[in-house]
């Protein structure tokens, strides 16, 4: 009897030191406490809700965040030259969506498919499927199908962390006053855009993006594809100035000339606060805004927001926009810098920074209870992303150069009245297919 119970003690303190064994090794941040991450992350409201659970990281984890701010169309030069050095200074970086097949092009991005299958640092309930389809796509993946689309070839470099497509935010107590409807199609939106200075004094109809370069390009993309546009054909050929693309031009153009003063200057944040201060009747752009427009100490409209979908054109494509977030090839702490990556696009993550007010990137956070009681309008938001454009524009290493420099000169040209939409589209021809031709576009063309 005293054997068995010493053999039973045996066996019992060993099952708890094999216990205490297996607790010490089981977390996989403890290889990495006391690692100083540095991030680069934008000046975005997303970004903004970040800030406010990223101390809870260092509280588990022990790995401590250092964030480097910017405003988001600054990040792209200091990224590229950090991430050219040998080693640079980022070990985490937050990209807009259009620089993925570039950073890639150059080799500055480390593939992420070794950290998902390395066992020590994957964690088996990331869920990926989880993660909104539209957003995986276009900002993670590159290339497959056109270089930056779903392929077999294609491979994942990013990870959607600021997710976004285009809504309609509307007054709803000014559409009430005037018994107006919702514009469901781009008809009804159209024709609704320059009755307000009638209706309501002081009030324009639609606020929109409108200044030179990357900002009227976005504007005008958010027309052109539900009305059927695209930049290039399947073969590489411009075709911007397609009936579709002037007819997305001359709408930009009515939109901001019925919208607020000073439209033609406005980058994103100038547009959505002219919304928020309850200048325009109605808004047309990311669903980042909605957080700010229920925050009293940033929005005059609060409680007189309604939200719908994208109006249909042709057919129904709203944006997609936003951020990812990505390792760089020359980071110094590669394997931290996956679980801090992991951790901000977890499911528990991903509900804390929409509490917090930020844009979620998983479906199963747009459809949480708790937020939609919160957030009455997930469940609508949850469907937008489904309308959401995989290809809504060509997301290929050149589009830098086609973008703002030379788009965006155009339609600010047309827009400004310097030129007429036409002959702005046509004056840059050459220099586009100046742009493909010395890539290589071409050199399979029969």
């Amino acid at each position: 009897m005293r054997i068995q119970k010493a053999l039973t003690s045996v066996a019992l303190g060993a099952a708890v030191s094999l216990l205490a064994l297996t607790t010490a090794l089981a977390s996989p941040y403890d290889k990495y406490k006391g690692t100083t991450l540095v991030v680069n992350f934008p000046a975005h409201p997303h970004y903004d809700a970040v800030a406010k659970v990223l101390p809870d990281f260092t509280k588990e984890t022990g790995i401590k965040v250092e964030v480097d701010k910017l405003q988001y169309m600054r990040m792209h030069d200091k990224q590229v030259l950090e991430m050219s050095k040998p080693q640079g200074d980022y070990d985490l970086i937050s990209y807009v969506i259009m620089w993925k097949t570039e950073y890639v092009a150059k080799n500055l991005l480390s593939p992420l498919a070794p950290f998902f299958v390395n066992a020590a640092l994957a964690d088996p309930d990331y869920d990926p499927e989880d993660i909104l389809k539209a957003y995986i796509e276009p900002v993670g993946i590159v290339g497959g199908k056109k270089g930056y689309l779903t392929g077999v070839t294609g491979a994942l470099y990013g990870v959607p962390f600021g997710s976004e497509t285009s809504v309609l935010g509307y007054r709803k107590d000014i559409f009430a006053k005037h018994n107006l409807k919702v514009p469901e199609t781009y008809d009804e939106m159209m024709d609704l855009v320059c009755k307000f200075k009638d209706l309501e004094p002081g009030m324009s109809g639609l606020t929109s993006r409108g200044a030179a370069g990357h900002q009227v390009g976005h504007a005008w993309l958010l027309h052109l594809n539900p009305l059927g546009g695209t930049v290039f054909d399947d073969h590489w050929k411009p075709v911007y100035d397609s009936p579709e693309g002037i007819k997305a031009a001359q709408y930009l153009k009515k939109i901001l000339d019925c919208g607020p003063e000073g439209g033609t200057a406005f980058g994103f944040d100038e547009m959505k606060n002219a919304f928020l201060q309850g200048k325009a009747a109605m808004y047309l752009d990311s669903v980042s805004v909605a957080g700010e427009a229920e925050n009293p100490e940033k929005s005059k409209i609060v409680g007189k927001i309604g939200w719908a979908p994208h109006p249909k054109g042709k057919v129904k494509a709203s944006q997609t926009g936003g951020f990812g977030i990505a390792i760089p090839a020359n980071s110094k702490n590669k394997e931290a810098a996956f679980l801090l990556l992991q951790w901000l696009t977890s499911k528990a993550t991903d509900k804390k920074i929409a509490l917090a007010g930020g844009s979620p990137s998983r479906m199963s956070t747009y459809l949480d209870p708790e937020l939609q009681k919160k957030f009455p309008y997930y469940p609508m938001f949850a469907e937008a992303f489904k309308a959401a454009a995989y290809d809504w524009r060509p997301l290929i290493a050149e589009w830098g150069e086609l973008n703002a420099p030379t788009l965006g000169v155009a339609l600010s040209e047309a827009m400004t009245g310097k030129k007429t939409i036409e002959q702005a589209f046509a004056d840059i021809k050459p220099r586009v297919v100046e742009i493909m031709t010395k890539a290589g576009y071409y050199s399979w063309s029969k």
